[in-house]
């Protein structure tokens, strides 16, 4: 491997990391717990120790920045995580109907 090999692969996997805490950040804002949303969307894999790695990284969510629903499906989506969005979009739609009632 080259080393403009070595060099975008390690920007795929920074920018992973990043979206991955968005994703966490996300669910930390929206009193979700994210590693059940990840199980929801991937049950047949093993815990995902870069998302255990980057919800040590969050912060409260009265810390925290706003951080669209639109824009976490977007990552998620970009990164090919589209059941994890999928996963994301049904906790919206379940805490939009839970309003209601």
């Amino acid at each position: 491997m080259n080393e403009r090999e070595k060099t975008v692969i390690a920007n795929y996997e920074q920018n992973e990391r990043m979206m991955i805490l968005v994703f966490a950040q996300w669910c930390v804002n929206h009193d979700v717990d994210a590693l059940e949303v990840y199980k929801k969307a991937y049950p047949h894999q093993q815990a995902n120790k870069v998302l255990e790695e980057m919800m040590e990284e969050t912060v409260s969510k009265e810390e925290a920045d706003f951080i669209a629903t639109e824009t976490v499906l977007q990552a998620l989506q970009l990164f090919g995580n589209d059941d994890l969005a999928f996963a994301v979009q049904q906790e919206v739609d379940n805490k939009n109907m839970n309003k209601g009632k």
